[in-house]
């Protein structure tokens, strides 16, 4: 599809396209190294979760969290300690804002509703909320408030209904295909995808094809989506 000629909601990923994703890696790597520990194994080798990362970041699908485990843990069954363990680290510290967000929400304020459709716990309000975000954010789609998580449609469908929006009347915005782009554009969103963060370094020419635009910053982003919309 193309972009919404008629938009009403824009919805955005948290981790790449709001906050630096480096907060994520940061959390992981402290969880890694704990059940490292637990093992009696020392920290983990940061180039070998690196190679781990950016495979995955290339390959826009599987599951990260089960890949660390398997490779750098040793056992695919620590997939969900995993997890558990890097919820408890999980930060957006003060300057891990992109400094483009807010001039975006700024243009958006009042013309559409805003909502955030992001895997994040429940702190993460605290931090949009620090960082002068929440004041343009009328849906809060958190996974950990919401109670479901990407891709499964759940958590699109309900931001949708908060924002009393069709499908072909939302944007979503994220920096992945397989949690963001693709669930997005299968329920009939129009899709942007942030080349930052969790995104390839270099995408291919197919990944590129899968959005209906893909865009390295939100500069810009916010009169291309209000083009075809009313004041």
């Amino acid at each position: 599809m193309t972009l919404p000629q008629d938009l009403r909601a824009v919805f955005l990923d948290v981790g790449g396209p709001v906050y630096d994703d480096e907060n994520f890696v940061v959390a992981v790597l402290q969880a890694l190294d704990e059940l490292r520990a637990d093992q009696g194994r020392g920290p983990v080798d940061r180039s070998a979760f690196r190679a781990v990362y950016d495979r995955i970041r290339a390959e826009q699908g599987g599951s990260l969290r089960r890949a660390l485990a398997t490779e750098l843990l040793g056992d695919p069954q620590l997939r969900d300690a995993l997890h558990e363990r890097t919820r408890a680290h999980w930060h957006h510290p003060a300057g891990t804002l992109y400094a483009d967000v807010l001039p975006f929400l700024a243009q958006l304020r009042g013309r559409v509703t805003v909502g955030v459709l992001a895997n994040q716990e429940r702190a993460v309000v605290d931090a949009l909320t620090r960082d002068g975000v929440a004041d343009s954010v009328d849906v809060w789609g958190v996974s950990a408030i919401v109670g479901h998580e990407k891709p499964s449609p759940e958590l699109f469908t309900w931001c949708l209904a908060q924002a009393g929006a069709r499908p072909e009347q939302a944007v979503h915005i994220g920096n992945r295909l397989d949690t963001d782009v693709r669930p997005a554009a299968a329920l009939g969103l129009g899709t942007v995808w942030v080349l930052r963060g969790e995104a390839p370094d270099e995408p291919t020419p197919e990944q590129l094809a899968e959005p209906d635009l893909a865009v390295r910053s939100l500069d810009g982003l916010a009169a291309r989506l209000l083009a075809g919309t009313a004041v």
